[in-house]
């Protein structure tokens, strides 16, 4: 973290396991869904194909261009510029060249986390075009954003036929992470493949796979995290023709209440290339101290870090077809029973509902069960149709035998 310490973007913070890198983003400490933008392309492919509605919200080329060239124009007035080249997804066959280009060290950190590294200097030299760019002009924002029809002077807009996208007004580390997800979410069932969010492990003597889907609180990092297996990935996997795998090269996770006995991958895996957003730090002795438990920031502290600071991760970052799909829910009203095995109807209907209950602690405001609906448990992040995911789900799990279960 030298750039981040030279350019003073934040403090070293003396964690348990080792010093790492602590940053503030700033009003926004989560994603900003109401500023996300999706140009529509007239006559092109993704017009026909991407599902319009208050998620997927439909901006101009024109638009676009304008704030292209704020950002390419701004980025000409800076000494330097931070790029970084990486990929998206562990399958050879369904992987993204992806490119970023920031204006601070420590979001150029992120990804670096997030995203899988070129192994070698032949690689990235071998890079080539990139299959998307996301320029992130974070510090600026978007002053004609209501002649531009947006609502906000925040703006995060993707051009899919351009290959190219914006990032305006906004800090927050996870709009790089889930804008490459929604892309993927689009490009994958393409080609017939099918994207997850959900979370993955492997057994260590058997190999068996397993897929576990849910909304924020219902458990799919804590149920992965299993000594007798192996993580594959805490959020993000693809399913093709040879099995699943990672789309990321890191792990995101939150911060609120952490300990090393309630959390000990994630508590160890906060040292050196780990990067704290948003979590309060004390002085003590001359030194700064993580304090998981004070929100007074916001209740989404996070720590991204590179998965190989997980003991035991799966290092192929990949399995065969899974053996097990898991949908977990968190139940409040008891209408769900506490386990049942699902037919691969069954398994599309729950998908598709994504139903879990908000419960107290969850979020901010709330204080009574709530129902909760996200379709494929990622509705934020779907540009098609959730029936298309429906149908790749069924499909894969009668071709390859896999058992789904609530």
């Amino acid at each position: 973290f030298d750039h981040e310490v030279a350019n003073e973007e934040g403090w070293v913070a003396s964690a348990e396991y080792g010093d790492t890198f602590a940053i503030d983003t700033g009003k926004f400490t989560g994603r900003s869904p109401k500023d996300k933008w999706m140009v529509l392309n007239k006559g092109s492919e993704s017009e026909k194909n991407v599902d319009w509605n208050n998620i997927n919200q439909p901006t101009t080329p024109e638009v676009f261009q304008e704030l292209y060239d704020k950002a390419v124009a701004y980025f000409n007035t800076k000494d330097k510029a931070y790029v970084f080249d990486c990929f998206c997804g562990a399958s050879p066959k369904s992987q993204r060249k992806i490119r970023f280009v920031h204006e601070m060290a420590w979001q150029q950190h992120f990804v670096s986390n997030m995203f899988i590294r070129p192994s070698t200097q032949e690689q990235l030299d071998d890079f080539g075009e990139p299959d998307f760019t996301v320029i992130n002009a974070c510090s600026q924002v978007d002053e004609d954003w209501e002649r531009h029809g947006l609502h906000s002077d925040v703006a995060v807009v993707f051009n899919i036929e351009e290959k190219k996208a914006v990032i305006f007004g906004t800090w927050y580390g996870g709009e790089n992470k889930k804008g490459i997800f929604s892309l993927m979410n689009y490009w994958l069932p393409m080609a017939g493949d099918f994207p997850m969010h959900c979370s993955a492990n492997v057994g260590k003597e058997k190999g068996d796979s397993a897929l576990f889907f849910g909304l924020s609180g219902t458990g799919k990092t804590t149920l992965s995290a299993d000594p007798h297996r192996a993580l594959i990935g805490d959020d993000e996997h693809g399913w093709d023709e040879d099995g699943i795998f990672n789309f990321e090269g890191g792990c995101y996770a939150k911060t609120i209440n952490l300990t090393e006995k309630t959390e000990p991958d994630i508590y160890r895996a906060i040292r050196t290339d780990a990067l704290l957003e948003n979590v309060k730090l004390n002085e003590v002795d001359g030194k700064l101290i993580p304090d998981y438990f004070d929100v007074t920031k916001t209740e989404n502290g996070r720590v991204s870090y590179p998965i190989f600071h997980i003991d035991g991760y799966h290092k192929q970052q990949m399995a065969g077809h899974p053996n097990n799909i898991i949908f977990l829910t968190c139940d409040a009203f008891g209408v769900l029973p506490p386990v049942a095995k699902l037919s691969s109807g069954q398994a599309m209907y729950h998908f598709i509902s994504g139903y879990t209950a908000k419960v107290a602690g969850t979020e901010r405001g709330i204080t009574e069960p709530t129902p909760n609906f996200s379709a494929c448990f990622g509705a934020a992040f779907l540009p098609l149709h959730p029936t298309r995911y429906a149908d790749l789900l069924q499909e894969k799990i009668n071709k390859h035998g896999s058992q789904a279960w609530l």
